[in-house]
């Protein structure tokens, strides 16, 4: 590494003078400036500068997957980089305590000023949530297109361009695929899973059948819910059945990818599988992180605002909240915990299967 040539000085390398200059109330263009709105400024300045670091991750994360094999050494590296964005998530979430310091009429005293000005209108976030796999198509209806038509031409058409890039959650879902399950000459891990599965449901369906406890009417959605995992769990032998759930929006995760996954998480204490289950438990955390901010944004909308509407024409604190319940991108992690067994039933793995597993010397 070479040694600079030129002094470097602190306020020159980060530009504070454009930074700290930033800052332009427009209350101040209507009389009187609201005191309140320097924080609502920097607070989303500062949102946008986390975004961009964000961004500036995913997109080596989704450079190092946009290849045909992935080496263990840069798996080390990208989850890594997704436990950074996971730390800088959970401190953008503790910041929106910082902006409940202003009280609803104090941020009523310049918010009609920012009309139509929106979050809509975050680029950096919606990049955020293409990049991860929340594209168009499984959106809320309302998000489909109506934020689109509230950006100007470049920025919708920067957008558009990214929804045809291939996201993270595309390029995991083929890195599962490829991986070879467990199948042998001599040992079917599938097989010994789904005899211990039927056995496990059984002993749920008789669980519920027997618990006094349950009324009639309890007893029965009990039983659906039982019905509904059980289809769940014959989904995973038979590929026509699952791509009908697929079409249903009850899975998004490939055949492939899920059974792949699904036995990473069942045996994450293999050597071999260490760094996938790492990169699969990051992938939750993001979007439980990105959850968790959704909700706590619908709040601080709703404790501003209450029912008002949102000022680039959304429902407000409506529509917020039903973007926490259903923009979700890795929700098939999520609920790959119906599908895992207990150490106990799951069977022991033959010798020449662990050594492949594990690290071995010759």
């Amino acid at each position: 590494m070479k040694k600079n040539i030129e002094p470097c000085y602190y306020g020159d390398y980060l530009h504070l003078d454009k930074v700290l200059g930033a800052q332009e109330l427009q209350s101040a263009k209507y009389g009187e400036p609201a005191h309140e709105e320097m924080l609502f400024i920097i607070v989303h300045q500062v949102y946008e500068l986390w975004f961009k670091q964000v961004l500036h991750e995913l997109n080596a994360v989704i450079d190092t997957f946009n290849q045909d094999t992935v080496k263990d050494q840069q798996l080390t590296q990208v989850v890594h980089r997704l436990h950074r964005v996971i730390q800088i998530q959970r401190l953008m979430n503790d910041q929106i305590a910082i902006m409940e310091t202003m009280t609803p009429q104090q941020f009523l005293s310049f918010r009609d000023y920012l009309v139509p000005a929106s979050g809509f209108q975050s680029i950096q976030f919606k990049r955020l949530e293409i990049s991860l796999g929340l594209k168009r198509e499984f959106r809320i209806n309302f998000d489909k297109q109506s934020f689109y038509n509230r950006l100007n031409e470049n920025d919708r058409a920067l957008l558009e361009g990214l929804e045809e890039k291939p996201s993270l959650f595309d390029l995991v879902d083929k890195w599962l695929s490829r991986m070879p399950l467990l199948k042998t000459d001599d040992f079917d891990f599938w097989q010994y899973y789904k005899t211990a599965a039927d056995s496990m449901l059984q002993d749920d369906h008789h669980t519920i059948t027997t618990n006094t406890m349950l009324s009639d009417v309890e007893k029965r959605q009990e039983l659906n819910d039982w019905q509904s995992t059980k289809e769940n769990f014959a989904a995973l032998f038979d590929d026509e059945q699952y791509q009908q759930l697929l079409k249903e929006g009850k899975f998004r995760l490939s055949h492939e990818a899920l059974l792949s996954a699904l036995f990473i998480k069942q045996y994450s204490e293999e050597p071999i599988f260490n760094l996938p289950f790492q990169l699969i438990t990051a992938l939750t955390e993001i979007d439980e992180q990105l959850t968790i901010w959704r909700y706590r944004h619908a709040m601080m909308v709703q404790r501003m605002l209450g029912t008002k509407i949102g000022t680039g024409g959304s429902s407000g604190h409506h529509y917020l909240k039903k973007t926490t319940e259903s923009n979700r991108i890795f929700l098939d992690f999520f609920n790959m915990a119906t599908f895992l067994l207990p150490k106990t039933a799951l069977p022991d793995l033959p010798e020449s299967i662990k050594r492949k597993l594990g690290f071995f010397l010759q």
